[in-house]
């Protein structure tokens, strides 16, 4: 392979789908990025896109890439595709949408059934999982359609994710990569494929063995560009789709974060802390590890539901003079935001933020909401913006800490990507929070980059994942934690920030039985 060998990478996110040219080197080439409406919402709580929508829009993407001249289409080598978790579609025998996409930020709930019987039944209730058995029927989108909307249940022949009908589009193959799989599906996580025909959650979900498309490991090849994908996109027909793994999995491959002791911050839609180790740990007990952008390899990960979403939040319903001037400079408003951030001393005056936004499954309990505490006529816009990102990376420190306690390997390192990673201020905030170094990647395009890697090793550009992330990784941007301004964070971290869940979540609870929200 020569260095004009290029490769590209389809990254289908929640707020956009960006096309991106890497060569071998991990070099940035060309990239095209289209916006996306994230979701409509047709009753509250609910959220889906039209299946068709992403394809129209990764039809875009391509285009506009080749409409900028500065690659060919005919030389890319091969592509490979990464997207959001848990976005599950529906299709009928000819393969065609029998209804919108649940999107992953959907929050509606199937209705109860009766408990699971026989020895599951009685060892879901000895070991005391019976909750968590609960919300997992409850939050599966397949019995919730099956429940609502059974004639469109009866139809479905098939139930991907994004990933699988993005797949297919493009190749015509009913396969998908199995780092895609997440979610409420009868996934093995501990061996990376379908569960077993005895695995109790066939009793618990609605979906059948034969619904599922056929799983690939990274850097395996999914199938080939069709002619009607070819002329959808421009690329050349026949071109190799190799597999990659979901938008997180390749984040952090992408970033270089292949070893226990490198801890990967994602400041994305939804904020993550996560390692990539051999062994199987479930960092919240239950819960287990993602599948990640590597061949039997999982990703220990703590998520923060809704994470840099507040951002959005805050521009929305309080930045409207950021976004007058952003519009008049012709910027995005969340360039502007690191002037909020700096006009604030670090600890926002005593203005402190727990971002339980979104209630979880076992951290938090459903119950949990966000707060803020410690408010004075001294706050103003700035000091509620930064009380929400030092709450963000509180919460990612915590995740740290349960990763650490649960694996038995000290992280060592600090590697931050994602949209809220090219904020210098939220770079340096991040060091001081965590009393660590914190390293940018040279690209800010982390998850496509890991696509990428994926694709360079399935097509033998690179002999194996070592190579390819020697070559195509590297650290960016560095940030040195400043002493005095760690003390401080330390005294609010563990003196305030860890005893919040436990001195509200009575009070998060009562709330919740007298308003009905969140749902039980």
């Amino acid at each position: 392979m020569s260095d004009s060998d290029y490769v590209l990478a389809i990254d289908n996110g929640t707020q956009s789908i960006r096309a991106l040219v890497f060569d071998r080197a991990g070099n940035e080439i060309a990239k095209s990025k289209v916006a996306l409406e994230a979701y409509f919402s047709q009753h509250p709580g609910w959220a889906e896109q039209h299946p068709d929508y992403y394809w129209q829009q990764l039809g875009r993407a391509c285009q506009a890439l080749w409409d900028q001249g500065m690659v060919m289409p005919g030389q890319i080598k091969g592509m490979a595709l990464t997207t959001q978790r848990y976005t599950m579609i529906n299709l009928d025998e000819d393969k065609k949408p029998l209804r919108p996409a649940i999107i992953w930020m959907d929050q509606r709930k199937a209705e109860p059934v009766k408990p699971v019987g026989g020895l599951w039944g009685l060892l879901i209730k000895t070991i005391g999982l019976t909750s968590l058995i609960n919300d997992l029927r409850a939050k599966a989108r397949d019995n919730w359609i099956m429940q609502h909307q059974p004639d469109i249940w009866q139809k479905t022949r098939y139930y991907v994710n994004l990933s699988g009908y993005l797949t297919y589009q493009l190749t015509g193959e009913m396969k998908d990569a199995c780092g895609s799989v997440a979610g409420y599906l009868p996934y093995d996580y501990r061996r990376q494929k379908w569960a077993s025909k005895h695995d109790p959650k066939w009793q618990l979900l609605a979906v059948k063995r034969h619904m599922l498309p056929e799983l690939v490991q990274p850097a395996e090849r999914l199938g080939h560009l069709t002619a009607e994908a070819a002329e959808h996109t421009g690329l050349p027909a026949g071109l190799p789709m190799i597999a990659a793994s979901s938008d997180k999995a390749c984040e952090a491959l992408g970033a270089g974060g292949t070893d226990p002791h490198i801890g990967c911050l994602s400041f994305g839609t939804t904020a993550t802390i996560s390692t990539t180790t051999s062994r199987y740990v479930e960092t919240i007990p239950f819960i287990p590890p993602y599948t990640a952008a590597m061949p039997k390899r999982y990703n220990t990960e703590v998520m923060i539901y809704r994470g840099f979403w507040m951002v959005s939040w805050f521009k929305n319903e309080l930045a409207q003079a950021e976004q007058r001037k952003a519009k008049e400079l012709g910027v995005e408003p969340e360039q502007l935001f690191d002037d909020l951030l700096t006009r604030v001393p670090p600890g926002s005056m005593g203005l402190m933020m727990q971002p339980y936004w979104s209630p979880g499954v076992r951290q938090p309990g459903p119950e949990g909401k966000g707060a803020f505490i410690g408010f004075g006529d001294v706050h103003k816009r700035a000091h509620i913006y930064r009380a929400i990102l030092e709450g963000l990376v509180y919460e990612l420190r915590s995740g740290k800490e349960r990763i650490e306690k649960r694996s038995g390997t000290p992280i060592t390192r600090l590697r931050v990507s994602g949209g809220g990673s090219q904020s210098d201020a939220a770079m340096q905030l991040t060091a001081n929070i965590f009393g660590m170094t914190a390293e940018r990647p040279h690209t800010f395009e982390a998850s496509g980059l890991g696509a990428a890697i994926n694709c360079c090793v399935g097509l033998g550009i690179h002999k194996n994942y070592k190579e390819a992330i020697d070559n195509m990784t590297r650290v960016g941007d560095v940030f040195e934690p400043d002493l005095p301004t760690v003390q401080l964070y330390d005294r609010l971290y563990n003196e305030v920030y860890k005893k919040l869940y436990n001195r509200l979540q009575p009070l998060y609870q009562s709330i919740r039985d007298i308003t009905g929200y969140p749902k039980h």
